[in-house]
């Protein structure tokens, strides 16, 4: 095992709160958003399946991004991912004509509000990977 593992073993799996404002404002985005899709999810699967199920793994996705984030595994590349991901959801909301509505609003509006924040956390992050190597 090498020095970098037994450190990152060492560490407690939730690493405690962030510090600063920005992380926040990505969490409470996120959670929006995830609020509308698992919300919304019951009431479509009456009408459409596929959408529900889809609408079931956007909002898990954000729950389980969150996770990630306070733990141990979080790692700097990640808040590209999680930027396309939410990027991912406003495109897909444009490509199948979503209404507008308030949820509509909630949902896009964090997910805006989270690609922007964790755009701000990718490019101020403190933690160099590169200076580890």
């Amino acid at each position: 095992m090498s020095a970098d593992t037994t450190t990152a073993e060492s560490r407690p799996l939730f690493t405690g709160l962030p510090s600063g404002i920005a992380p926040y404002v990505a969490i409470v985005g996120a959670l929006a958003s995830a609020y509308v899709h698992l919300s919304m999810a019951p009431m479509l699967l009456q009408f459409d399946q596929a959408q529900a199920i889809l609408f079931v793994l956007a909002g898990v996705g954000f729950l389980a991004g969150i996770a990630v984030y306070l733990s141990r595994f979080w790692r700097r590349e990640f808040y590209l991912v999680a930027i396309a991901f939410a990027l991912a959801q406003i495109v897909a909301w444009v490509v199948m004509s979503g209404r507008v509505s308030d949820m509509a609003i909630l949902s896009k509006g964090g997910e805006a509000v989270f690609a922007v924040a964790a755009a701000y956390l990718y490019l101020n992050d403190p933690s160099d990977t590169d200076a580890a190597v």
